[in-house]
């Protein structure tokens, strides 16, 4: 488990703290680094372009996608017009932290 990682508990499932770049060649998570802000980011890149929502629903559909959820139970929380977003993952914290958890460990 990450200790003040990208992965944060919430009561409506989890929060997941990912750094996108858009306009990539294609969709995918590339890894977790740490950002300026000393925080942990998970490092994704989608093709979509940041217009009109794009870039968000093709990070929400790759993120559903990597840990196992539909992509309508993945929503970004705040920083839709940013590269930094939190994502929230909706289900039960107790059967989706474990899930994620083992998913970051296999990207770092």
């Amino acid at each position: 488990m990450f200790d003040a990682g990208p992965l944060i508990a919430d009561a409506r499932g989890a929060r997941l703290a990912v750094r996108v770049t858009p306009r990539a060649n294609n969709d995918q998570v590339d890894g977790i680094e740490r950002g300026g802000d000393d925080r942990l980011w998970v490092i994704a890149r989608v093709r979509a372009i940041p217009d009109r929502g794009k870039a968000n629903a093709a990070i929400t559909k790759l993120i559903a996608s990597e840990v196992g959820v539909a992509k309508t139970y993945v929503s970004v929380l705040s920083g839709s017009t940013n590269r930094n977003k939190i994502l929230l993952i909706e289900g039960d914290p107790g059967e989706l932290m474990p899930e994620i958890s083992t998913w970051l460990e296999g990207l770092t």
